[in-house]
């Protein structure tokens, strides 16, 4: 599932010269995100072509993120969590803290950006 902020899907909208709702759905109740990406018929994102991002320079904090996410826990604080999904956690080098620092400065500027 990738979630779009209401900037991030009108960044996206230019870039492609697609309208949102060519690329997106409404999603309600996941604040601060507007939007769901649609998918291809085998569920996959709709730019993604031959295994590559094809809005690379505009993708979206949650493709950014991933296999880590931002959950909201109330009153403007976050913390980060990491998706099951992913084959790679617990393989990788340990992140350190200004690793996730970096990340969540990209989160403020977007969240600016979104305003």
């Amino acid at each position: 599932m990738i979630l779009l902020l209401k900037s991030e899907a009108e960044r996206i909208s230019q870039i492609t010269s697609k309208k949102v709702s060519e690329f997106t759905h409404r999603k309600e109740g996941v604040k601060p995100y507007a939007f769901i990406m649609r998918k291809t018929s085998d569920g996959k994102c709709v730019f993604l072509k031959d295994n590559l991002c094809t809005i690379y320079g505009a993708k979206p904090l949650i493709c950014r993120f991933y296999p880590l996410k931002l959950d909201f826990q109330g009153t403007k604080k976050y913390a980060f969590n990491y998706t099951n999904e992913c084959p790679g956690i617990g393989k990788g080098p340990r992140l350190e803290k200004e690793f996730f620092n970096k990340l969540y400065a990209k989160f403020v500027e977007r969240m600016r950006q979104n305003s």
